[in-house]
């Protein structure tokens, strides 16, 4: 009690002196109150962490590991997903708060129109945590961000909560833009909200196409009004820099080591069908000059010189400004080549989508060096041209080869459609030997949460590698 009076006390002696002190402890170096712009820009630079996690590029076989093959060989069990909330989420959720309090909404009109920096974050919260619920399937969603309330072993949602809320938010968000300042910090868009209008609608279409199989009315339904209300129509890519802070993760993991290579799987299949991207993605082995992939998870790898297989592109990839695509015009083609093999309106044929599809990724990859009569060539051969009787694999497998180090997008498309058909680790370290197709939840969470882990567990099965998601029908 003695303890207690001496310490209401002596705040009362702070309290009544700190007018005296004015500005005296305030760091002009550090603002108390959040930037939202400073927010924006630190939830975005997290998209990276997306678009380049190594993983999901090794299980779809698009490289091969040649030091250390642990992941290829699926011997990863669980992987934490704390950072994503703690990170970009939070930052995002924070934005929103400021806002839309009364206390701060006039403040935050630095960072931009209040709605304008409430529906940019809204798409960017429904983009992180796609590749979230994506990738660990049942999630901590509509409780996991409620600090106010002290929730700190939230609930996990089912996957198709969240799918039919993030279409929601991203349907909302859109409709939330107007005409006031444009958002602040925005290093994808520079503050156009048309762009985000596009890249929202465009996230709505593949949320639409993860779930055709699973719940194909809403799907369509979704789907269609997406790409009715207007998609990205150029490539959007994470502007990376040609400096340290800011650089292309790719080019960071070739300053000492030498671990990646190409994928004989990739590599068989583009010489089978002389595909003119060969050369964008990677280089002839330096002791033969021709492509060669090595076989991905095996044990020996390391015994196989690295004069011997193909390097990835040190120009177009491992450049440490290079880009890494986030949504791309191939991969939107490819979408509404299958929308229209299933009957859904789009405005044009499957062929005429799937050939368009083929062309842009093309001209991705070729640049400058894009080549309207090799295209032609290309495109006209047996195992490339346009079937209708094959419509899903040749758009699978074109989508997989399209998607190149887009590794989230291909692995989850592999999943859902099954194209083209893989041959899992010749060395597996999991028990079942089969490609994972999902991560598995963070150790942490079954001791810190474990009531709703363990529900979690209940509703969506084992917590193991080989556990379908939602949406996973294949």
């Amino acid at each position: 009690m003695k303890r207690f009076q001496y310490i209401f006390l002596l705040g009362l002696f702070f309290l009544g002196a700190c007018g005296n002190f004015g500005d005296t402890n305030v760091d002009p170096n550090n603002p108390s109150n959040a930037s939202t712009s400073a927010l924006l820009t630190r939830s975005q630079r997290s998209i990276s962490g997306v678009i380049a996690d190594v993983a999901p590029i090794l299980y779809v076989q698009h490289l091969a590991e040649k030091q250390y093959t642990t992941t290829s060989q699926y011997g990863v069990p669980n992987t934490d997903f704390g950072t994503w909330y703690s990170g970009p989420l939070i930052s995002l959720q924070t934005i929103i708060d400021l806002n839309t309090d009364d206390a701060t909404k006039v403040a935050a009109l630095s960072g931009g129109g209040n709605n304008n920096q409430i529906a940019v974050a809204r798409i960017l919260k429904a983009f992180y945590f796609q590749f979230i619920t994506d990738t660990w399937g049942e999630v901590p969603y509509s409780q996991s961000l409620d600090a106010k309330n002290d929730v700190f072993t939230p609930a996990y949602d089912t996957q198709e909560a969240i799918y039919t809320d993030l279409l929601k938010e991203l349907t909302e968000a859109v409709a939330q833009i107007d005409n006031g300042d444009a958002v602040r910090g925005d290093i994808l868009f520079g503050g156009n909200m048309e762009d985000w209008k596009r890249f929202a609608n465009t996230q709505r279409m593949v949320l639409a196409m993860r779930i055709s199989d699973v719940s194909p009315a809403k799907a369509q339904q979704a789907f269609e009004a997406a790409y009715n209300a207007g998609v990205l129509t150029t490539n959007v890519a994470y502007p990376y820099l040609g400096e340290t802070n800011n650089q292309n993760p790719w080019f960071g993991r070739f300053l000492t080591r030498y671990d990646y290579v190409a994928s004989k799987t990739m590599v068989d299949y583009l010489t089978s069908v002389n595909d003119p991207r060969m050369s964008s993605f990677f280089e002839p082995a330096a002791s033969t000059g021709t492509y060669v992939g090595l076989a991905h998870g095996i044990n020996d790898a390391g015994d196989t010189p690295t004069a011997d297989v193909s390097a990835m592109n040190s120009s177009l990839i491992r450049s440490q400004s290079a880009p890494l695509y986030i949504y791309t015009q191939a991969q939107i083609n490819f979408y509404l080549a299958e929308a229209a093999n299933r009957g859904w309106s789009v405005g044009g044929t499957a062929q005429s989508f799937y050939e368009k599809g083929v062309e842009e990724s093309l001209k991705q990859w070729k640049g400058d060096d894009y080549n309207a009569a090799e295209y032609a060539a290309y495109i006209a051969q047996t195992s490339v041209a346009w079937d209708a009787t094959n419509a899903n694999e040749l758009i699978g497998r074109q989508k997989w080869v399209a998607l190149f180090l887009q590794g989230h997008e291909a692995w989850s498309e592999w999943r859902r459609t099954g194209y083209p058909v893989l041959v899992p680790a010749r060395d597996p370290l999991n028990q079942s030997g089969k490609i994972p197709v999902r991560y598995g939840y963070p150790t942490t969470e079954a001791g810190n949460n474990k009531a709703n882990y363990d529900a979690a567990v209940a509703s969506q099965g084992p917590d193991e590698l080989d556990t379908r998601v939602w949406w996973d029908m294949n």
